[in-house]
């Protein structure tokens, strides 16, 4: 009687073992899965960001973060209209802060993490003398982004009222989809001069800046990040969204001319 007794004992005990060790496969098969990130962010972030993320690849194999850059303004309405992105990295607050008011980023997921500065470019050959802000009314055309959907083209506008030009220039204004479009119209000669962010002016050869817009011309420029909240892939959004947090990250954003607005 009691061998059939042990022998059912063991019985039971190995289907137990075997219940128990199902789900702690399941979960190494979850870490080990290769997930897919989708970042929507400002173009003049790109070059930074290109450099942190194939460091992060490298320490998280399992991630592949892929970005949609464009204009701020266009990208939060992309997400409004529930454009699959896992985390959101704009040029400006006010964009930002329209997907948390709406419930589309978590308040508590969201930082401001880098600034930038406004600046006026020409082309290096330049044929016109043009110095500063108030010099541009000697010129022909000059670019900016679309004030509406693009926060550099915003804020060129609010330095422009605020230095008493604009109206002499509005219709002289090419406008373009974003930043890095107004960079190639001056370098290729196609406008006499345009206002950019200080971090695209850094990587082009063919401009330079001859004026910096004055802090209390346009809003303060802000780089707000946040996780999407019906992302996908909330624990590897997390895992970036910290990472982008860190020293060296930081440290790569810097080198790209951007500046540290944490406290």
């Amino acid at each position: 009687m009691k061998k059939p007794l042990i022998y059912s004992l063991i019985l039971l005990l190995l289907v137990l073992s075997g219940c128990s060790a199902k789900p702690e496969e399941q979960n190494q098969k979850v870490s080990d899965k290769k997930v897919e990130l989708t970042i929507s962010a400002a173009t003049s972030l790109q070059d930074a960001l290109n450099e942190i993320t194939a460091t992060f690849e490298k320490e998280h194999p399992n991630v592949k973060v892929n970005y949609n850059f464009g204009a701020s303004g266009a990208l939060a309405q992309q997400i409004s209209q529930g454009a699959p992105v896992d985390l959101f990295f704009s040029a400006a607050e006010d964009k930002f802060d329209k997907l948390v008011q709406d419930g589309l980023i978590d308040k508590s997921k969201g930082t401001d993490l880098v600034g930038n500065e406004l600046v006026l470019v020409v082309p290096n050959d330049a044929k016109k003398e043009i110095k500063g802000f108030e010099d541009l009314t000697k010129t022909d055309k000059i670019s900016i982004g679309t004030p509406e959907a693009v926060p550099a083209g915003q804020y060129a506008k609010e330095t422009l009222e605020n230095v008493n030009v604009w109206k002499a220039m509005e219709s002289k204004v090419v406008y373009a989809k974003d930043v890095r479009q107004v960079l190639t119209y001056v370098e290729t000669n196609n406008v006499d001069a345009g206002i950019v962010y200080k971090t695209d002016a850094l990587v082009s050869q063919k401009v330079k800046v001859v004026a910096t817009a004055a802090e209390d011309t346009h809003a303060p420029i802000i780089y707000p990040l946040g996780v999407i909240k019906n992302s996908k892939h909330p624990k590897e959004a997390q895992l970036f969204y910290d990472y982008l947090q860190n020293e060296a990250a930081m440290k790569t954003f810097e080198k790209f001319g951007f500046k540290g607005v944490k406290e």
